[in-house]
């Protein structure tokens, strides 16, 4: 009975020891894993960016990201739950700026919820420096959330804001921004092992002009984008 008991024991400090060392060993590998993306965001640093990420809210962030796509337009550019499509696409053609390399994705409503189904889009597309368009107003929540996450998955990231007129749209608070950069610490190691899928990415260059049309619709009040 006293063998027993001894090997019982021992059987139970060894599984105790083993989980234990694996623990170690997986928040290792994660540490290790974390700091080669930060040293291959950093290495990316110098180097010329490779797509524009519009956080939505303001058709006037559009009207800039399509001016630096006219400067530059080997990027690609990425549009998160911004103007209804027919607007984008106008502005893009007010701008003369090219409309085959800009995406929309309509999946994410919320600041935290913009990168995390971006991020994923911009790995895919082998993305080693971005730059994030947002308003001043936007501030430094957006900006230190990109550089957690963005950070974390071995991207370099660069903001540009663009200046809004009348009330903004989001209001900043200690509480919001600590929220979302807890989950933004959260997320950054999470999102080593998991990455989510937005099911609704749109091409600029395939949006149906002419159905827009045939609806009626308008984009935002602005009388310089009618759509006839």
């Amino acid at each position: 009975m006293r063998v027993k008991l001894l090997r019982r024991y021992w059987l139970r400090q060894w599984q105790r020891l083993i989980t234990r060392f694996g623990l170690f060993g997986l928040g290792v590998l994660l540490c290790g894993g974390l700091l080669i993306n930060g040293l291959k965001a950093y290495s990316a640093a110098s180097g010329s960016v490779d797509a524009f990420f519009v956080l939505g809210g303001s058709i006037t962030r559009e009207v800039y990201v399509a001016n630096l796509a006219k400067q530059q337009p080997s990027a690609r550019v990425l549009i998160s739950s911004g103007s209804q499509d027919p607007c984008i696409i106008k502005i893009f053609q007010q701008q003369w700026a090219p409309i085959n390399r800009v995406w929309l994705e309509k999946c994410a409503d919320s600041t935290f919820s913009n990168f995390y189904f971006n991020i994923p889009i911009l790995k895919k597309w082998g993305v080693r420096k971005v730059k994030l368009i947002t308003s001043p107003s936007h501030l430094p929540r957006a900006k230190w959330m990109a550089q957690i996450l963005l950070g974390a998955q071995g991207i370099w990231v660069e903001v540009d804001t663009v200046k809004e007129e009348g009330v903004p749209g989001n209001k900043e608070s200690s509480l919001k921004t600590g929220l979302d950069l807890t989950r933004s610490l959260i997320w950054a190691v999470l999102s080593q092992f998991i990455q989510p899928q937005c099911t609704e990415l749109t091409p600029l260059k395939s949006v149906d002009m002419e159905e827009w049309r045939n609806s009626g619709f308008n984009c935002e009040n602005q009388w310089w984008l009618k759509l006839d």
